[in-house]
């Protein structure tokens, strides 16, 4: 069997197959609020309790996402996918037999979030992270694009089986479904990834080199640098995803509106990713977060003039194109600088970040709301938690300059 090589047509065929596992293993986080209102007429519970099985499944996903991508370093991505196919698959099951709102919530953040869909985010971007050199940007993107694409195809799909058959009954399909597809597709991901040991390439070699000393600093001083910026990016990004549906009630449009800004701010998502990366590929990771993190202040500026109802269907596809790319940019950043062996690990810590970071956000905006009584604070509060995020782009990128011009001279005859 021939050498793998980066950039090859092998590595865009693993790519594909990374896509769809993506889009398969994160589904789980939108299946959860399709089926919520059944959920809490069936337990006859409050909505904040029926809302616990997604905050379990996130903190779960978030936690399991550093386990996932260690045991990936290790044993390779494929027996990691294999794991995330029984935990989503016995996941949901579970969760579909549940006689009780714990049972149900327990699944969701022990199977489902830690052990299933952790396994098909973290592990998967880092290990296409490994297969690209030239491409790395846009590769990332479109794997990261999966996340996106969860929620554009899953909600209607969901929502059609629960008319159709109930919630339970659906449940016990996608775990099925999810078992027998992950596990077919895993087996496509047996070959190693040809980065790890590789010298760079000449393309690379101008580009930043991963060390043991990343910008300069130590390798936990570096990863915390990421995390808070991972925290700070995503406490900013949450408030218009988790609070647009409200916001639209408020000011009298109807929750109808909220989620069709909220579906166009999605698709417009992926629209980012996928342009993030090639931009990527031209300027680097560390870059590209500087720039996806100044585009998205901006949007969330505009969220404060601006609220009228064609005004917010702008700002909203506007927020969507300009974050899009921040959370793959974290991967790459990664790749480039910290040593390879330790993508996943690594990878896995700071998207970790990234999720609490949307968790954190999401409550910290309704609780600004609370206190005021106004969401314009709520976007205030979004601004300045970005502009932290923005500070440590600024830093990273003066570092990483710093570097690139002490190598040189050393380098200079």
């Amino acid at each position: 069997m021939p050498t793998p090589t980066p950039d090859s047509r092998q590595a865009w065929m693993r790519l594909l197959v990374s896509l769809a596992l993506m889009t398969i293993g994160s589904g789980a986080m939108y299946v959860v609020a399709v089926v919520l209102p059944a959920v809490q007429a069936e337990f006859k519970v409050a909505r904040a309790a029926a809302a616990l099985p997604y905050t379990l499944m996130m903190v779960g996903f978030g936690l399991g996402g550093i386990a996932m991508g260690k045991l990936a370093d290790r044993f390779g991505v494929m027996r990691v996918v294999f794991l995330g196919a029984v935990g989503l698959g016995s996941g949901f099951v579970a969760a579909g037999m549940s006689s009780g709102l714990p049972g149900f919530a327990l699944a969701h953040g022990v199977l489902l979030g830690a052990f299933g869909s952790s396994a098909t985010f973290a592990p998967l971007l880092a290990d296409t992270s490994l297969w690209f050199v030239r491409r790395r940007g846009i590769a990332v993107a479109i794997c990261a694009s999966g996340n996106y694409l969860a929620g554009a195809v899953w909600p209607p799909v969901v929502q059609h089986f629960i008319e159709v058959a109930g919630w339970r009954d659906t449940y016990i399909g996608l775990g099925i479904f999810c078992a027998v597809t992950m596990t077919a597709l895993a087996l496509l991901l047996r070959a190693a990834p040809p980065a790890i040991g590789a010298a760079p390439s000449a393309r690379a070699s101008r580009g930043p080199i991963p060390s043991d000393r990343p910008f300069g600093m130590s390798l936990t001083g570096a990863q915390a640098m990421l995390c808070v910026a991972g925290v700070a990016c995503c406490v900013a990004m949450a408030m218009p995803q988790v609070h647009i549906v409200a916001y639209c009630g408020d000011l009298g449009y109807g929750a109808a509106r909220g989620a069709q800004m909220l579906s166009l701010m999605l698709a417009c998502g992926i629209v980012s990713r996928l342009v993030s990366g090639l931009i990527c590929d031209r300027i680097g990771g560390v870059r590209t977060l500087l720039l996806g993190s100044v585009l998205q202040g901006t949007a969330l500026l505009l969220f404060l003039p601006f609220d009228g109802l064609v005004s917010l269907y702008v700002v909203s596809a506007l927020f969507g194109l300009f974050q899009g790319g921040i959370v793959p940019s974290y991967a790459i950043i990664v790749r480039e600088h910290f040593p390879p062996a330790e993508a996943g690990a690594r990878v896995g810590t700071v998207l970790m970040a990234t999720l609490f970071g949307m968790a954190l956000g999401g409550w910290m905006s309704g609780k600004v709301f609370d206190l005021t009584g106004s969401y314009q604070a709520a976007f205030i509060n979004g601004i300045a938690w970005n502009l932290l995020n923005l500070s440590i782009a600024l830093i990273l990128l003066r570092r990483s300059g710093a570097l690139r011009a002490r190598g040189s001279r050393l380098a200079a005859p």
